[in-house]
């Protein structure tokens, strides 16, 4: 019995060696992290030209989107967009100051409508020049968040037929058209679907020449750019109604290289020019009396 006594006392003592330490109550001091640095900081924004900010749009710069006429010496058609009128370009300008820039830290470069959401490399920081956000162009570019809701809208020449349509399917007998690439022929080709191909145009202001010329009988464009082309452009027109919305809301989006941080400060520009009533400020000051149109049901 001794010896077994003794046995189980050694064992014991070996248990007791071996299991757990008791834990320290003291906690472990927390990891020391590296300061945060502000991505959206004008500084540390990544960008073609530092210090200025490069913004791309297409030549000519048509109104509502630019207006202002050109100063002497200028390369712009129409209208310059530095002169920080209409309101695409009050919308660059104020995003550009959100960021920290200055007025004269800002430059415009010409890029072709197609050309924005084209793939590769870009010579602008952003681009902005009526670009609708669709999933195929995204692929190939980033687009920032709404800065302009927009409807589609169709153009004819007054006392023609078609002036007297008041629904889509009134319209599918007649023979339209639209800019190639544009989501104005994406909406006559997939949503009106008229018994005749459409025709596309190089430009808006071939599309224009169509009509004119009677080789189509209405042309679609988005519905402020459709106040201008009938209050300037076309003798004689009319905008016949604007088109109800089909699946998700058409916006405009500003156009980024894709995979671009500066993409996300700008969407945080946005923000905060909403937040603060900036952005619904310029489009009555630009738009207010260029968006009120029957709808074509």
């Amino acid at each position: 019995m001794r010896k077994i006594a003794a046995v189980l006392m050694i064992s014991g003592l070996v248990l007791a060696a071996c299991g757990p330490e008791e834990e320290d109550e003291t906690p472990e001091a927390a990891p020391t992290s590296s300061p945060t640095v502000d991505e959206c900081a004008t500084e540390n924004l990544t960008l073609v030209n530092p210090g200025q900010l490069t913004i791309g749009t297409d030549n000519p710069a048509f109104p509502p989107w630019f207006e202002g006429g050109t100063p002497e010496g200028s390369s712009w058609e129409i209208n310059d967009p530095s002169t920080g009128e209409g309101f695409e370009s009050a919308v660059a300008y104020a995003v550009a100051e959100e960021l920290g820039f200055g007025e004269d830290e800002v430059e415009w470069v010409e890029v072709p409508f197609n050309q924005a959401f084209a793939p590769g490399p870009k010579d602008f920081d952003f681009d902005i020049n009526q670009v609708s956000y669709r999933p195929r162009r995204d692929e190939a570019v980033d687009f920032s968040d709404s800065y302009y809701d927009v409807n589609q809208a169709l153009v004819a020449v007054a006392d023609t037929p078609i002036a007297e349509a008041s629904t889509v399917e009134e319209l599918k007998q007649y023979t339209l058209g639209a800019p190639v690439g544009t989501t104005s022929f994406e909406y006559i080709d997939q949503n009106i679907q008229p018994d005749s191909d459409p025709r596309v145009y190089d430009t808006l202001n071939d599309s224009i020449s169509g009509l004119e010329n009677g080789q189509v009988d209405g042309i679609v464009v988005d519905l402020p750019t459709a106040f201008f082309i009938v209050a300037v452009q076309l003798d004689n027109g009319t905008i016949v109604g604007q088109f109800p919305t089909v699946g998700q809301q058409e916006y405009f989006g500003m156009v980024f290289e894709e995979g671009n941080p500066l993409r996300d400060c700008v969407n945080q520009a946005l923000d905060a020019l909403r937040e603060d009533g900036t952005l619904d400020s310029i489009q009555q000051e630009w738009l207010a009396d260029k968006t009120d149109a029957p709808v074509l049901e």
